[in-house]
C-alpha cells in the first residue's frame, strides 16, 4: 500500500525551509556576533578591588621593619622531662598553675626504691652492730697488760676486722643515701618560679627519661611575656638595639601593645616557612629580635603569632 503526499504539503514544507534559511539563520548569526562582542568588552573591564577580610595594621612610624613574632615565656619555654623512667603515679599540679622553685610536679612509681631503702637501713644497722662488736674486742685485747698473753698476729687480725667493719658501715650508709637520692629523683620538681603552660602527662602513663618530641610538661615565666620576632636578613641592618616596636593581634588590628627591646639573638638562623608540604624550602635567613610586654596590656597566650612593626631610622 503506497502513501501519496499531497502536493500542498510539499509546497508548505519547501516554503518553511526557505524562510528558515533566509531569516532564522542570519538572525542567529547576528545574535552570536553581538554576544561575542559583549563578552570581549566585559572581559576588558577592570574588576573592582576586593575588600580585605581584616583591615591591615596601621603604625605611626615613618619608617619601619615588619616581621612575624611568636609569644613565649620570658624565661623561654622550659621543657620538663623525667629524671628516671617509670609509671606516673601522681601529678601534683594543674594546667595554668603558678609554682615555686622546688615544688613537686609529678612522681614516678617508687615502691621498688622504698623497699631498697628499707634493706639499706637494715644492712646499715647490721654493719654498725658488727663494728661495735669488733671495736669492743679490739679494745679488750689491747688492754691486756702482759703483752706475752696476746700474739701480735691476733692483734693485727682484730685491728683489720675493726677497719673492715668501719668500711662496711660507710658502704651501707652510702647505699642508703644513694637509694634516698633515687627516691627524691622519682619526683620531678620545678626548677624556677613559673606557670604550667602545657601538660602531656597522665597518671598511669609511662614517662621516659630521654628526649621526646612532645615534652611531658612545659613551664615558663609569663610576667612579663616575650615576643620573638623574625626579621628578614635583608632588613636586619635596619634594626638597631633599643628600637621601639609595636605588636598587633592577628585577626584584629585594633588590638595592639607597645614593645620594649630586650636583646638580639646573635646567631642568624634559617627561616622556616611552614606550608604543609612534604618538603619545606628555606631560601633566606632571619635575625631574631626579642621584645617584651606586660601580659596585662594584651590578652595573648604563649605560642600565639603576632604582627610586629619595628621603628627604623633608614
Amino acid at each position: 500500500m503506497e502513501f501519496i503526499i499531497p502536493q500542498q504539503s510539499l509546497l508548505r514544507t519547501k516554503r518553511l525551509s526557505e524562510m528558515f534559511r533566509k531569516y532564522v539563520i542570519p538572525l542567529l548569526a547576528i545574535f552570536g556576533v553581538i554576544m561575542g562582542i559583549k563578552t570581549v568588552l566585559s572581559g576588558n573591564t577592570t574588576p573592582p578591588p576586593g575588600q580585605p577580610v581584616v583591615e591591615p595594621p596601621l603604625v605611626n612610624y615613618e619608617r619601619f621593619v615588619a616581621g612575624s613574632g611568636i609569644v613565649e615565656a620570658s624565661s623561654e619555654n622550659i621543657a620538663i622531662a623525667s629524671q628516671l623512667p617509670g609509671i606516673v603515679t601522681q601529678i601534683h599540679v594543674q594546667l595554668g598553675q603558678q609554682v615555686k622553685a622546688g615544688d613537686a610536679l609529678f612522681s614516678i612509681d617508687s615502691r621498688e626504691t622504698k623497699a631498697r631503702i628499707e634493706i639499706s637501713k637494715a644492712s646499715l644497722e647490721v654493719a654498725k652492730s658488727e663494728l661495735t662488736n669488733s671495736r669492743e674486742q679490739y679494745a679488750l685485747y689491747t688492754s691486756v697488760n702482759d703483752k706475752r698473753a696476746v700474739s701480735a698476729d691476733l692483734l693485727t687480725q682484730k685491728k683489720n676486722t675493726l677497719l673492715i667493719g668501719q668500711e662496711q658501715v660507710k658502704l651501707a650508709d652510702a647505699n642508703l643515701k644513694s637509694s634516698e637520692v633515687e627516691l627524691d629523683r622519682l619526683t620531678t620538681r620545678s626548677p624556677i618560679d613559673a606557670q604550667i603552660l602545657q601538660m602531656k602527662l597522665r597518671v598511669g602513663e609511662f614517662a621516659p627519661a630521654n628526649i621526646v618530641t612532645n615534652p611531658l610538661m612545659v613551664l615558663g615565666i609569663t610576667s612579663p611575656l616575650h615576643v620573638r620576632v623574625d626579621v628578614d636578613e635583608n632588613d636586619a641592618w635596619r634594626v638597631k638595639a633599643g628600637a621601639l616596636g609595636k605588636a598587633f593581634f592577628r585577626g584584629n588590628a585594633s588590638i595592639s601593645v607597645p614593645l620594649e627591646f630586650v636583646r638580639f639573638e646573635p646567631y642568624v638562623i634559617p627561616k622556616r616557612s611552614l606550608t604543609g608540604e612534604s618538603s619545606e624550602r628555606v631560601d633566606t635567613r632571619v635575625l631574631q629580635v626579642l621584645y617584651k610586654f606586660d601580659k596585662k596590656e594584651l590578652p595573648v597566650f604563649v605560642g600565639q603569632l603576632m604582627d610586629i612593626f619595628i621603628e627604623s631610622q633608614q
